[in-house]
């Protein structure tokens, strides 16, 4: 199976049984919270959005892969674990960079929308 099926595959079943050996050991990982290096610490993460999160979902719009950069757009959503469980979405898309034997050495996740968007969905669901 090549990278682009195993991503496919891994945004269908996100955050449960991600493929990691598709990622280089030193692994670069950058969102709007997040900055670090190291495979070992992106699974950490990954394990928090599942153990913490209530019914995640990364939802794939676009997959497009041009020489050694993959591009996803996607939308992920969660309940947050407060009393009236907000439903959360972020629209965004990740630039993934391969290295010469094919695995990811760069994973970079922007936003479309600010983190303050973020903050106030979940008092938004309190108005209605």
């Amino acid at each position: 199976m090549d990278i682009i099926e195993i991503l496919k595959e891994d945004y269908k079943r996100f955050p449960v049984n991600q493929t990691y050996n598709i990622y280089d050991p030193d692994v670069y990982f950058q969102d709007p919270l997040n900055k670090f290096n190291g495979v070992k610490r992106y699974k950490w993460m990954i394990k928090f959005i599942q153990t913490f999160f209530l019914n995640p979902k990364m939802d794939l719009h676009d997959l497009k892969k041009d020489g050694n950069v993959i591009k996803t757009d996607w939308t992920l959503s969660w309940n947050t674990p407060l009393p009236w469980k907000p439903r959360i979405s972020i629209p965004g898309w990740s630039e993934l960079r391969l290295n010469s034997d094919g695995l990811i050495v760069s994973h970079v996740d922007y936003w479309n929308c600010s983190r303050l968007d973020v903050v106030k969905q979940h008092f938004l669901s309190l108005k209605s």
